[in-house]
């Protein structure tokens, strides 16, 4: 998946070879250093850790399950 098909804000399923072991995990794209694609980040879920999207191999949008609604925690 290239980086003009990912949504700012949205979770994905991806991998690195260089992090992680090369297990799979969830990451958000963020925009945290600018709105223009190419200042968008990996951040990933569980840390505070932001890494360039060429470091991972992004594989599918995260699907909540429509059965259970998210709630935020401000709610």
């Amino acid at each position: 998946m290239f980086l003009a098909n990912l949504v700012p804000g949205m979770l994905y399923w991806a991998r690195s070879l260089k992090y992680f072991d090369s297990k799979i995990t969830v990451v958000e794209i963020s925009t945290v250093f600018g709105e223009d694609p190419e200042f968008w980040t990996v951040a990933v879920l569980g840390s505070d850790k932001h890494f360039m999207p060429g470091d991972f191999e992004v594989i599918a949008p995260v699907e909540t399950p429509q059965a259970f609604p998210m709630r935020h925690a401000a709610e």
